[in-house]
Formats: C-alpha cells, sequence, structure tokens
C-alpha cells in the first residue's frame, strides 16, 4: 500500500486481523483502513464494533488509537458512531486519551459541523480549556481554533477566566502546543494598559525559545498587546527585549532566515524602533542566497536614518559590484530610495550614484538613470549640476525604462540643456521601433521642448513625432495622447503649456509600501504563510465556512432609519478587525450563486464542429407535436406562426457559464422545408448583436429546432434614452425578411464577478452622490422565505452583502456588476411575508437603472 499498490481486494481479511492484542498490528491494520475506508464505505462499516470496543480498551494508547483513527476516516456513515466512544474519550482519566480526542472534535466538526454542535462537542472542548494537563490545554486550544475558522460564527473567545488557564498551561506544554496558545492570546483583546502589561510580562519569556516559531509566536502576541499599552517605558523596553530573538533568527539556515526577514519587514513597519540600532546584522554576506539578499536590502532600507546613512551606503556601493545583475540593479535602486527617504543624505546619496555612473557598466548607469530621475521628481531644481553627466552616458542605454527616464529628464530641463533637440533627435530616428513606454516619453518630451524652445528645430521634431504617433502607430494610448497634444497646440497654446509644463506633485518615498489595515492583518498573521507572502490568508486560501443555522445575529449592525448613507459608520468600525468581520459577513463569504430550485438543464452550447462535419448537433430537431414533453424550459413567442406564415419563432436572452446566450426555437408549421436561417438585431441600448452565425439546420414541415445564439456587448448601440427594447429581424431561403420585438431580460447582464467585499460596498456607496440613486416601489412582491430569495437573487449574480433592521422592516443590500464593469449597488427594504418591496439602486450610471426595477421584479416574483 506505501509504495502505491492497490491491495483494497484484501480489505475484509485485513479488518479481520483488527481483534489482535499486538499493538504494532493493530496500528498497520488502522493505517490500512484509513487508506481504504473510503473507497470502500460499506465495508468499512464491518470495523466499528472493534473500534467502539478498543476506546474501551484498559491501554490509553489503544483507546487513542481507536478515536484518532475513526476521526481519520471520513465516511459519513461511520461518523454517527463516533460519537459515543469520543465522548467518553473526551472525558478519559488518561490526559494523553483526551488530547487525542480534542484534535478529533475538530476533524469531525470538519466532517459534519452540526452533528457536533448537536452533541455538545464544543461545550467538551470549552471545558478542556480548564484541564490540570497542559497537553490537552493546548490540543483543545488548537481544535477550537481550527474550528473557529471554518465557522460562520464565533466559537471562541477568550475570557479573563480563560485567559489565565492559558498562560498557566503556556510554560508547561511542547513547543507547538505553545504556537496554538500563543496564536490564541493575539486574538484576544486586553480589557485595558494594565491587563495587556501582565499578559506580555507572562510571555516575554517565550522570546528566548530555541524554536524560532514560538519566538514569531510570542512576537506577534505582544505586538498585538503593545498598541494597547501606554507606558513609553514599558513599550521601549519591550522593544528591547525583542530585537535578539529577532537578530538570532537570522543566524538560521537560509530558509528559516528569509521567513524570518519576511516577518521582520513588517514588523520594522509598524516599530522600526525595534531593530534601528542593529541595521549591521542585515549587512549582506558573500555566500548568502539571492533571496535572502533581496529582503535585506529592503529592511535596510526601511531602517535607514540620518544616523547610519554612512554606513548603509557603503554597503550599497560594495553591493552594486557584485557580479549577480539583479541584486546589483536593486542595490543601485536603494540607493535612489535612500536619497528620496531622506533628505539631508539625498547629496551623498548623489555622490555615490556619480561615482557608479563612472565605472561604466552598462547595467548599472541605465539603473542608476532611473532613480535619478526620482530623485529629480523629489528634489525639484535642486541637483540639475548632475545632467551632463547624464548625457555622457545616452550611447549606452538600451533598456526602456532607462531610456524613458533619460527622455524624461531631457524634455523637463530642456531650457538648461544647450543641445535638446540634437539629443532627443537621436531617440526619434528608431521611434517606430521602440517600446511603448519610450514612444509616450519621447511624444511628450518633444511637445514640452516645443513649448520651451519653440524655433525652426524643435517644430520640424514635433511635425515628426506627431505623425509617427497618429498615422504610423497602432497603439491606441500613444495614438490618443498625440491627438490630444495635436489639438492643444494648434487651438490653444497657452492651454497646452498649462498642461503639459503643469507643476508636478513631489513624490514620497515608498519605502513603506503597505496599506495600513492591510498592516495590521499582516501582523496579526505573523509566522503564517501570510506574512511570507505579504498578502492576507483570503488572497490565496479559500475557506468554505460552515453553518448549522443562520441566526440573526448575523443581521446588518443597526444603522439609522434615514437610508442607507448614514448607516455604516457601524460597519465601519466593525470592519477594523478581521475576526469581527468574517463573523459578521457570513453571507458575504459563504455564498456561492445557486441555481434556482427545480430549474431544467439548459440547452448546450452550439457544436459547431458536429455541424462542420455534417453531424448537426447544434439543433436538436423534434417533432413539433413533441416540443411540450421536452425538459427544456418554454421560451415565450416572440412570431407567432400566424404572423410568420407558418413558421413560430420563440426565443430569450439567457446567460450560461459567464456568457449571454439568444435561446430561441424554430417551429415549422408550414407545408415545405425550410433553410439558410439568419439574423440581424437593431441598435440597441447595451449594443447587443449576434456573436455568430445563426446554427439552425434545415427544417421539415411539422419540426422543430432549438438553437444558442452566442452574443456580444456593445456592439451596435443605440444613441437615443435608454431602452430594454430588442428589435430583430429573421430570414430564411424561403420566406420574406420577419421583424419581431423582444424584451431584454437586463439580469442576464448581471456579470459573475459582481460580488463586493462588505468594506468595498460601503466605500462605494459612500462615494457615489445622492442623485446617482434611483428608487422605485414594487407594491406586488411578497417575500416570504429570504434563503430562497437570497438563493435566487444569487443565481442571477445578485450577491447578498448584508442585512439590518429598520423599525418594523427588514432591509437587504446586494452588489452586483454589468459589463464593462459597472457597479450596482441595490437596497431592498420590506416586512417579510407582506406584499411590496422598496427597490432603490446606486450605480455610477443612473439613466439605465431605473431599467433594471422591472429585471429585479421579475426575480423577486419567480
Amino acid at each position: 500500500m506505501t509504495v502505491g499498490k492497490d491491495v483494497s481486494s484484501l480489505f475484509t481479511d485485513v479488518v479481520n486481523c483488527m481483534q489482535t492484542e499486538n499493538l504494532e498490528l493493530k496500528k498497520l491494520v488502522y493505517l490500512y483502513l484509513i487508506n481504504y475506508a473510503k473507497s470502500q464505505p460499506d465495508l468499512a462499516i464491518l470495523a466499528v464494533n472493534t473500534f467502539v470496543k478498543d476506546s474501551q480498551d484498559p491501554n490509553p494508547l489503544i483507546r487513542a488509537l481507536a478515536v484518532r483513527t475513526m476521526g481519520c476516516i471520513r465516511v459519513d456513515k461511520i461518523t454517527e458512531y463516533l460519537c459515543d466512544p469520543l465522548q467518553r474519550c473526551l472525558k478519559d482519566d488518561d490526559p494523553y486519551v483526551r488530547k487525542t480526542a480534542a484534535i478529533c472534535v475538530a476533524k469531525l466538526y470538519d466532517i459534519n459541523a452540526e452533528l457536533v454542535e448537536d452533541r455538545g462537542f464544543l461545550e467538551s472542548l470549552k471545558d478542556l480549556i480548564s484541564d490540570n494537563n497542559p497537553m490537552v490545554v493546548a490540543n483543545a486550544v488548537a481544535a477550537l481554533a481550527e474550528i473557529e475558522e471554518n465557522s460562520s460564527r464565533p466559537i471562541f473567545e477568550i475570557t479573563s477566566h480563560t485567559l489565565s488557564k492559558l498562560l498557566t498551561a503556556l510554560n508547561e506544554c511542547t513547543e507547538w502546543g505553545q504556537v496554538f496558545i500563543l496564536d490564541a492570546l493575539s486574538r484576544y483583546k486586553a480589557a485595558d494598559a494594565r491587563e495587556a502589561e501582565n499578559i506580555v510580562e507572562r510571555v516575554t519569556p517565550r522570546l528566548q525559545h530555541a524554536n524560532c516559531a514560538v519566538v514569531l509566536s510570542a512576537v506577534k502576541m505582544i505586538l498585538q498587546q503593545m498598541e494597547l499599552i501606554t507606558s513609553t517605558d514599558v513599550v521601549r523596553n519591550l522593544c528591547k527585549k525583542m530585537a535578539p530573538p529577532l537578530v538570532t533568527l537570522l543566524s538560521a539556515e537560509p530558509e528559516i532566515q528569509y521567513v524570518a526577514l519576511r516577518n521582520i519587514n513588517l514588523i520594522v513597519q509598524r516599530r522600526p524602533t525595534i531593530l534601528a540600532h542593529e541595521i549591521k546584522v542585515f549587512f549582506c554576506k558573500y555566500n548568502d542566497p539571492i533571496y535572502v539578499k533581496m529582503e535585506k536590502l529592503e529592511i535596510m532600507i526601511k531602517l535607514a536614518s540620518d544616523r547610519n546613512i554612512d554606513q548603509v551606503l557603503l554597503e550599497f556601493k560594495e553591493y552594486a559590484t557584485e557580479v549577480d545583475v539583479d541584486f546589483v540593479r536593486k542595490a543601485v535602486r536603494a540607493i535612489g530610495r535612500c536619497a528620496i527617504k531622506l533628505e539631508r543624505a539625498a547629496e551623498r546619496c548623489i555622490s555615490v550614484l556619480l561615482e557608479l555612473i563612472k565605472i561604466k557598466v552598462n547595467y548599472v548607469v541605465q539603473e542608476a538613470i532611473i532613480v535619478i530621475k526620482d530623485i529629480f521628481r523629489r528634489y525639484p531644481n535642486t541637483y540639475e549640476s548632475i545632467i551632463a553627466t547624464l548625457c555622457e552616458s545616452l550611447d549606452t542605454l538600451d533598456e526602456p525604462e532607462a531610456k524613458a527616464s533619460m527622455i524624461w529628464i531631457i524634455g523637463e530641463y530642456a531650457e538648461r540643456i544647450d543641445n535638446a533637440d540634437e539629443l532627443l533627435e537621436s531617440f526619434l530616428e528608431s521611434f517606430p521601433e521602440e517600446p511603448a513606454q519610450v514612444q509616450l516619453q519621447l511624444l511628450t518630451a518633444t511637445v514640452k521642448l516645443f513649448l520651451k524652445k519653440p524655433t525652426e528645430g524643435p517644430q520640424q521634431m514635433i511635425q515628426v513625432v506627431l505623425n509617427n504617433a497618429t498615422v504610423e502607430t497602432d497603439n491606441p494610448d500613444l495614438r490618443d495622447r498625440a491627438y490630444i497634444y495635436w489639438r492643444l497646440l494648434s487651438t490653444d497654446p497657452e492651454a497646452a503649456k498649462d498642461v503639459v509644463l503643469a507643476e508636478k506633485p513631489v513624490i514620497s518615498d515608498d519605502s513603506n509600501q503597505l496599506d495600513p489595515s492591510l498592516l495590521d492583518e499582516l501582523l496579526a498573521n505573523i509566522a503564517t504563510l501570510s506574512s511570507v507572502y505579504h498578502k492576507p490568508p483570503e488572497a490565496f486560501v479559500t475557506r468554505v465556512k460552515t453553518t448549522a443555522s443562520r441566526t440573526d445575529d448575523e443581521d446588518y449592525p443597526n444603522g439609522s432609519e434615514q437610508g442607507y448613507s448614514d448607516a455604516p459608520t457601524h460597519v465601519a468600525d466593525e470592519g477594523a478587525s478581521p475576526q469581527t468581520s468574517s463573523s459578521n459577513a457570513p453571507y458575504a463569504a459563504t455564498r456561492q450563486p445557486a441555481p434556482p430550485p427545480a430549474a431544467p438543464v439548459s440547452p448546450p452550447v452550439p457544436d459547431l464542429l458536429g455541424d462542420l462535419i455534417g453531424l448537426d448537433n447544434s439543433a436538436a430537431i423534434v417533432p413539433a407535436d413533441q416540443d411540450a414533453a421536452s425538459p427544456v424550459p418554454a421560451l415565450p413567442v416572440v412570431l407567432p406562426a400566424s404572423t410568420g406564415q407558418g413558421l413560430q419563432i420563440s426565443a430569450e436572452l439567457t446567460r450560461q457559464d459567464g456568457q449571454v446566450f439568444y435561446s430561441m426555437l424554430f417551429e415549422n408549421n408550414t407545408q415545405i422545408p425550410l433553410d439558410g436561417f439568419m439574423i440581424q438585431f437593431n441598435k440597441n441600448t447595451f449594443g447587443l448583436a449576434a456573436g455568430g452565425a445563426l446554427q439552425v439546420p434545415q427544417l421539415q414541415p411539422g419540426t422543430s429546432g432549438r438553437t444558442l445564439l452566442p452574443m456580444v456587448l456593445f456592439q451596435n448601440m443605440s444613441a437615443g434614452p435608454p431602452s430594454s427594447l430588442l428589435q430583430v429581424a429573421v430570414k430564411n431561403n424561403q420566406q420574406p425578411v420577419w421583424y419581431f420585438n423582444d424584451k431584454i431580460s437586463l439580469h442576464v447582464l448581471f456579470t459573475e464577478d459582481g460580488r463586493m467585499e462588505r468594506g468595498s460596498f460601503l466605500e462605494t456607496w459612500r462615494s457615489l452622490p445622492d442623485s446617482n440613486e434611483v428608487l422605485k416601489d414594487l407594491p406586488g412582491v411578497v417575500v416570504s422565505n429570504v434563503e430562497a430569495t437570497l438563493d435566487l437573487l444569487a443565481a442571477s449574480n445578485m450577491f447578498f452583502i448584508a442585512k439590518r433592521k429598520n423599525a418594523n422592516q427588514d432591509v437587504f443590500y446586494f452588489s452586483a456588476k454589468i459589463p464593462p464593469g459597472v457597479p450596482f449597488l441595490i437596497e431592498l427594504t420590506t416586512v417579510i411575508g407582506n406584499p411590496g418591496v422598496k427597490c432603490a439602486i446606486k450605480t455610477p450610471n443612473p439613466d439605465i437603472a431605473s431599467l433594471f426595477f422591472e429585471a429585479i421584479e421579475t426575480l423577486l416574483k419567480a
């Protein structure tokens, strides 16, 4: 089995060996069972009696082994038999059995959350936190933390009573137990500064631990509590205590160094004083792997200050002569970033950059020019004297970014460079072959030169550039910019000066790139993958939240009664901590678009290949009288047989797999075969047009053919007022052209990426003016079953965001999106079970919003 051979045929024989008294043999049988129980669930039941018997064995090792194995067999049929043995083992006299049972509860929750809650296992787990054995406490904490992550409501909340139990267990349990407890403690918010100081005092000894996971978990926990400590002396002492353990991590093997450095990168963004005096430990060693060197460089930039900049620059200058090109580039960039960060040190940084340019190494020179351009932006009219030195290196430039930077410098300071027109002309010779980035800079720089020196030379150059950028290019960005400049220059040169030569905002230091809210979240996840990737967990882990039943706790926080725009202040506070936001918005995290109940299977996309080779799979031909028995949904008739001389057409817009289709049914009630069907759509508000040919085979008299026509948007848009009318023309070889009107079912335009995070929803709602809100009463709509309604709307890509109470009414918020990425924020207010829904839509494009009320009304009535 271990080497991958299939020995499942021996299942019954192996199960018979379970009765053995030999512990080693029993372990092997249990391993075999775990492996094959999934593929043989019916036979696995045979082993249940032995499991139950083993869970009462006098030997604690066998009792624990039985419960552990039953938890690992992820078969629903066995789960119910596991409950009684598990309940006994959670109260077992032996701590080894109890700690094994604690982890088993988390496994069982993953298989069947409802069962765990009904049988009271969560309460038993919480009782184990008061256990006198530290390992049992640690495993109980680990299990509860695991369950909390997969649950939609708070499961494990630390109180002041459990806090003292956890801190006591912390000193005595194993290193991994300490990690579990520290991670749980980091989520605890102390009541005041005194309590925070007491907690930190109890945890500080963990900083001396030999296991780096324990050290990082302790650092995380201390950082979280430090936010509440008001005494500057206490904070300063803690910073001093945290420095040595973090420095010690850098003497480990490179992989651990890398993880430590990624975490330190986050820590110094929040508390730079911790390692302010330890910058030397981040100096690169000759044998450091490149990924460690790169991280050290980042941290050195963050720790650089007026006090240590000389040391740092010496290091960077040394790195710029290394052999690894990427590292050299990063080192040169680092010098530039230090110049931008520290105004007093800028001159020294520029001196070092000029020294590096003089060594004439191509990639060093190019990188130096790129960073000098940023320094000019940071300190305008300060260091322009070095432009002459830069111009000497023009011939060596061959990288787009370096060329673009040099061209920007020439254009920006054209009045100070005597031969600026000659320098730009040297670039213009290869204009058509240059990358877009260089072409855009050349265009702008030439316009700047012309505005600053409107002489004959620049005048000819501007003609050549504008001609190249409009007639010769196929890059829309370049063409659009050239046309704007051309029109500005030809209509109002003074306005062109105001636009092109406007004073530029001073750029700032980018070495603390992370957004404060993201930094908070990453610091709360120190010592996890999140802190290594520098991404929040939800960006790379998809968790399915389990919820046994929805409760009122999940409602939207009580807002004001005047409407949504005043309500969100409560939410903003609640969204501050990741735990709160995830537990308060279970729908947002879990609701997947579910198909509406009993929705029939949609017809397949036309099989163009089959049709090509004569298999005609694209439209199923069935006798007309059999159509009613078909499981495919009935389509509304758009061209009755009485109008179409015996041809009847039924059609409706649908959405499948992220694309809009026109589902059509052709019924031939004439006496002759019909073929050569073609379709044309008139201009309409959403530019709907056929995305391919109409695939309908020859229809014999008395038969019908169904097809799905892929549609495209924004192809032939009408200019008039918004309308949901779709005018269609259909012809075939035997009849005249038939014209008919159809109504666009607007909900088919809602795209699958319309779900918004709660914070983003609030921000968008606030950012849109009240004039963008359109209201309508839907008197004939009754919402009686909230669950079914939310599922129905989600199936049409209207995603539930939140819910709140307003007097006796329920207010629901949804997000949707229509191409090209236009958000729709929808508010529905109703009394459950009573007729009448008030609908409000807020969107950047309110003109078309009113068209969607009918679509929403149709969905709610369904």
